[in-house]
């Protein structure tokens, strides 16, 4: 592992941290060996960035506060979240929140106290943005990407997960919501190689037409090639339905 290997190199003070940290705690999608490993060290530690390793100091707060113990020592999830936010760019570093809060790992309540013990410091107002849009009920990292570009391309926030019942008192969880106007998106990353999953999937769309509700979805490859053309589709279905901008 990336991490263990980087490790053996680093002065005894140095954490990972941030999406370094948030993989150490099981996120498994927060890095990958591609990634530069990101640490944290005391200001005077004298230790640089380099390939492969990206490297920052910490001097204006207590240098033990939030960071853990052992051979990987890394940073508690809730500042890791706090540093994915301000280190990362929004698309992933939402990714990142939203599983450290679905798994349990962080509270909505710590990274509020995070936050505000952080206030006035680099970064604390995009952090502060993204803890509120993040969302623990989100599925997949490439909901929540999807999620956040929506809303950084002008479209009010959709709801997660939210609840509609359906013929026959079922409920079913579209990944994404406007229950205002009744338009839901769902993400289809995953089922259009699995027949059993495709029938369900087109099972639980007719419920949901059935009950009123204008359903979109959005592929993988759509997401990643073809976004401007989901951000038409789903502002012309919210403005159809008698959304105002």
């Amino acid at each position: 592992m990336a991490c263990r290997a980087v490790a053996l190199q680093l002065p005894v003070a140095a954490a990972f941290a941030g999406p370094s940290a948030a993989y150490l705690h099981g996120v498994e999608h927060a890095a990958s060996f591609a990634d530069k490993v990101h640490v944290l060290v005391p200001a005077p530690a004298g230790l640089r960035s380099q390939p492969g390793l990206q490297v920052h100091t910490m001097s204006e707060e207590p240098w033990l506060q939030g960071i853990g113990t052992g051979t990987l020592r890394r940073t508690d999830p809730a500042r890791a979240a706090w540093e994915s936010a301000v280190w990362l760019e929004p698309t992933r570093a939402i990714a990142i929140i939203d599983t450290l809060l679905g798994r349990g790992l962080t509270t909505r309540a710590a990274l509020a106290q995070f936050a505000a013990l952080h206030d006035g410091r680099p970064g604390i107002r995009r952090a502060s943005w993204l803890f509120d849009l993040a969302e623990p009920a989100a599925q997949s990292p490439a909901e929540s990407q999807l999620r956040i570009r929506l809303v950084l391309a002008g479209l009010p926030r959709p709801v997660v997960q939210h609840p509609v019942q359906v013929s026959g008192g079922l409920i079913l969880h579209p990944d994404l919501a406007w229950p205002a106007v009744r338009v839901a998106v769902e993400y289809d990353g995953h089922w259009h190689s699995d027949r059993e999953q495709l029938h369900r999937d087109r099972q639980r769309l007719n419920r949901l037409v059935g009950a009123g509700w204008l359903v979109l979805h959005v592929t993988s490859r759509r997401l990643h090639q073809d976004f401007p053309g989901i951000v038409r589709e789903v502002r012309a279905a919210l403005l159809d339905r008698g959304w105002h901008r």
